[in-house]
């Protein structure tokens, strides 16, 4: 089993507030997990931990190899081309299509060829089945669709880790469905897969390991 992500013994601060103490949690390969929990119980503190925006202080830490306890700033871009990021509100840039919108994130992922790029973008749309969308603007997309295409940016570079913040959170039950599928079949192409969600419906439908946030610890069930 390949770990991507292996915490032990961790303790999350927001500047000087513990917000998770002493908290342990493997992630492997191909896995799928969800992460619950009430707001402000710690879930976007633990992620943003997991992508080292907030620096590991206590406990050991690794995430697709990388130690974040001794991470280096100039290795956080390394880390998180490893780590594809899937956000509730798409956070597409609205000024330009959606080709330009992936080659932005592959130019600044340190991209050079233009005709890989363009291969890759277009392997990436077909995953989320939306091959023939590349040259719209985002507002012609339904949210579904928009939400598919932030899912595609996160997979441009192959990522090990899929970190999903509330991808369903505003999108009707259908949608949500659709959006869950594909999260399915990413992990089983063999990307771990962690996804923030306060959606409980999607449990009956999509059941997986379920880790929760809750008086300051991670429970898992």
């Amino acid at each position: 089993m390949n770990t991507v992500i292996d915490l032990s013994n961790v303790s999350i601060y927001q500047k000087h507030n513990l917000v998770l103490s002493t908290i342990s949690l493997k992630l492997n390969k191909g896995e799928f997990k969800y992460l619950i929990g009430k707001t402000g119980s710690g879930k976007s503190s633990l992620l943003k931990t997991l992508y080292a925006e907030l620096p590991l202080k206590q406990g050991d830490g690794a995430v697709a190899g990388y130690n974040l306890k001794e991470i280096k700033n100039t290795d956080i871009p390394f880390l998180r081309r490893k780590i594809g990021i899937v956000f509730q509100d798409f956070q597409l840039l609205v000024d330009r299509s959606i080709n330009e919108n992936l080659m932005f994130v592959m130019k600044a992922t340190g991209w050079k060829d233009k005709q890989k790029m363009q291969e890759r973008i277009q392997t990436v749309l077909d995953k989320v089945h939306l091959n023939t969308k590349g040259f719209k603007m985002p507002h012609e997309l339904s949210g579904g669709e928009q939400q598919r295409i932030s899912i595609a940016r996160a997979l441009l570079n192959e990522p090990e880790l899929i970190l999903a913040d509330e991808p369903t959170g505003n999108l009707d039950p259908d949608t949500s469905y659709g959006i869950m599928n594909l999260l399915f079949e990413i992990s089983k192409s063999g990307s771990a897969v962690l996804m923030a969600t306060h959606d409980y419906r999607l449990f009956e439908k999509f059941p997986a390991p379920t880790i929760k946030c809750e008086n300051g610890k991670l429970l898992e069930s």
